[in-house]
């Protein structure tokens, strides 16, 4: 199935390991080297107050599991956090 980076917005990310809502994805890192994609970067949950958002979540391409119409899944025991 071919899609847009840009597709991935709509789509929700869904967490195997317990049903939850990730994000939406806000970045994709792609290895240099292969060309192919490394990891999806997922927007963190807003805090309170309009300037105080969540750190974000890593998704290493291992972890996707099924890309849908509607929905990705991926299998994380816990959120990858990044720095960011």
């Amino acid at each position: 199935m071919l899609f847009r980076i840009s597709d991935l917005n709509r789509r929700d990310i869904v967490n195997l390991a317990d049903g939850a809502k990730l994000g939406a994805v806000k970045d994709i890192h792609i290895d240099p080297a292969t060309g192919t994609v490394a990891a999806f970067v997922l927007q963190g949950p807003r805090r309170f107050g309009l300037l105080s958002a969540g750190r974000d979540v890593l998704v290493p391409w291992s972890k996707i599991k099924k890309i849908g119409v509607d929905t990705v899944l991926v299998d994380l025991e816990a959120a990858h956090r990044t720095g960011s």
